[in-house]
């Protein structure tokens, strides 16, 4: 998702262009949502035969000396990427200070390609959503909550989430929907939809479309429910560079971001007004 000003900022400076983006299985399905980009394919299949499809530039935006290696053994004339992992055998090169954690993802990324001239004139992140791919819940208000994250460190307690979830349906009289992907059952009481582990990424995209609000750590979900233009309520911790809502929050506008150094002294309570404002919010505009 935050490659998407990039990438968009590739087709308006190479109109002409046909823009391929090489991805891992998880995020195939989800790269065809990417408006800017002309085809998508497998990295794992792609990348043995790099030389045969002639490609005229090749970024890197996630480097690793694999593809470091490929796109040079591939003669890519043209090969964009950090000053690491075998940075030397690229053409345009910079420093990665992305650790540092001084400026968001999407504005690292906009820099790298800005090493071939691309200045997007919209740095929004958007993506085509199939509405049809999930029907339910038309013309009902629904609060989705994605309780997960990639990376232990930006846990916030799962019983939170669930004790939320609870008292969003209680007090609020709103469908209250769960979200993600986990190898472990989560038992939520009968009036909480529990849809984790029940969605490809561009149902879960159409599902997150039709919700009022998102509640969500750091994570893959969190990015997407603003690229499909709905509100976020985000929790962070705000002590690891590198980690913190200022580098990984979510993009655009009508965003809230609650961090704290510990994940733990944010508090239920806390996260439920934030939720209740939206609504009330909401209610008058």
């Amino acid at each position: 998702m935050l490659n998407i000003p990039a990438i968009r900022a590739l087709k308006e400076k190479y109109p002409q262009a046909q823009i391929t983006l090489a991805v891992n299985s998880t995020v195939y399905e989800l790269a065809a949502t990417v408006e800017s980009a002309n085809q998508v394919v497998l990295w794992d299949q792609i990348k043995q035969g790099l030389r045969k499809h002639s490609f005229d530039i090749c970024v890197v935006l996630n480097p690793t000396k694999e593809a470091h290696w490929d796109s040079f053994l591939a003669g890519i004339p043209v090969r964009v990427g950090y000053n690491r992992k075998c940075g030397f055998l690229l053409t345009h090169k910079m420093k990665d200070t992305k650790h540092q954690g001084d400026r968001h993802e999407v504005d690292c990324n906009l820099e790298l390609v800005g090493l071939l001239g691309a200045k997007p004139a919209d740095k929004s992140i958007t993506i085509k959503v199939n509405d049809s791919l999930f029907k339910y819940f038309i013309n009902q208000k629904i609060v989705v909550i994605h309780p997960f994250t990639s990376d232990a460190v930006k846990q916030w307690p799962i019983e939170r989430f669930v004790e939320l979830a609870q008292r969003i349906r209680a007090e609020l009289d709103l469908r209250v929907v769960l979200v993600g992907s986990s190898p472990d059952s989560l038992k939520v009481n009968d009036n909480i939809i529990n849809m984790i582990n029940k969605t490809s990424l561009p149902e879960l995209a159409a599902l997150l479309k039709r919700a009022s609000l998102v509640v969500s750590g750091d994570s893959g979900p969190m990015h997407l429910a603003a690229a499909v233009g709905t509100p976020v309520v985000a929790l962070f911790r705000n002590d690891l560079p590198g980690k913190t809502a200022k580098r990984w929050g979510p993009w655009g506008q009508e965003h809230v971001v609650i961090e704290k150094s510990n994940l733990n002294d944010i508090n239920v309570d806390e996260v439920f007004e934030t939720v209740r404002r939206h609504c009330d919010k909401e209610k008058k505009g």
